[in-house]
């Protein structure tokens, strides 16, 4: 089960790299633990919301049987900022004191490449959907966010999913909704198995389950830009969300199966 407890927290004990491939500028760093961590920084132009919806994504993925790196949280003490050289990197440490999240760093894993790379049907359309029910728009031949490890897929980076909340304006509207962006996946030639797919995600998102995943969700990163009193109302947002998108996965599956029938 996840939650707060089940998720480490480590403490950043040396900055090692920036990943400049990275919109947000995330870093490899390492932790306390002797790890090597690639960490996304509360500090960068998305904010706190993309850590949230890097932790929801990577954690209910993970609950779905898909490879995700361990996410941790990231404790950056504020002396960091002082001893950096690069003053837009000085920035953002400085702007990311506390707490912030970081996925485990694989060694010698490899860029997944569609031409190179051929992902089987089940996996394929298991992908597919999660990226569909998570509006993750970020799954594309351009940029896969995907690793070869280990003779394996994973997957990073759901930063850019849910993103419906950088509003809350149309939550209602984006819970309901099909995904266009469907039609862009990278993997959505190999999604022929997408209807079996389907039953099996839905059994395993369970209220118990999302509710597990977003109360993993730190406080001290909610209600910046949310319209909400209350953090705990900010996770029942999140909550109701997950929960109708899962039970009306019907519209956007139809959607994907569409625009896989017009891929092929």
């Amino acid at each position: 089960m996840h939650s707060k407890e089940t998720i480490r927290t480590v403490n950043v004990t040396r900055y090692v790299t920036p990943l400049r491939e990275g919109g947000s500028l995330p870093a490899i760093t390492e932790a306390d633990d002797g790890f090597l961590y690639v960490l996304k920084f509360r500090g960068a132009g998305q904010g706190p919301k993309a850590l949230i919806a890097e932790l929801i994504g990577g954690e209910l993925a993970r609950a779905m049987g898909l490879r995700v790196p361990e996410i941790v949280f990231a404790n950056l003490n504020e002396a960091f900022g002082r001893t950096e050289g690069d003053e837009e990197i000085q920035d953002l440490l400085r702007a990311s004191e506390g707490l912030n999240l970081a996925l485990h760093y694989l060694s010698g894993a490899i860029t997944f490449d569609p031409a190179v790379t051929v992902v089987d049907e089940a996996l394929a359309s298991k992908i597919v959907w999660l990226d569909c029910y998570l509006m993750n728009v970020d799954r594309t031949v351009r940029n896969t966010n995907m690793l070869w490890w280990q003779k394996e897929l994973w997957l990073i980076d759901h930063g850019a999913a849910l993103y419906f909340h950088h509003s809350w304006s149309d939550t209602e509207k984006a819970a309901h909704g099909v995904f266009a962006h469907v039609k862009d996946h990278v993997l959505l030639q190999q999604a022929a198995q997408l209807e079996k797919a389907d039953a099996e995600m839905r059994n395993i998102l369970t209220e118990e389950l999302i509710r597990s995943v977003v109360q993993a969700v730190p406080d001290t990163w909610l209600l910046k830009d949310a319209p909400f009193a209350t953090v705990d109302e900010h996770r029942e947002a999140y909550i109701h969300f997950l929960k109708t998108r899962a039970a009306h996965s019907t519209l956007f599956l139809n959607e994907a199966i569409h625009a896989r029938q017009t891929l092929i």
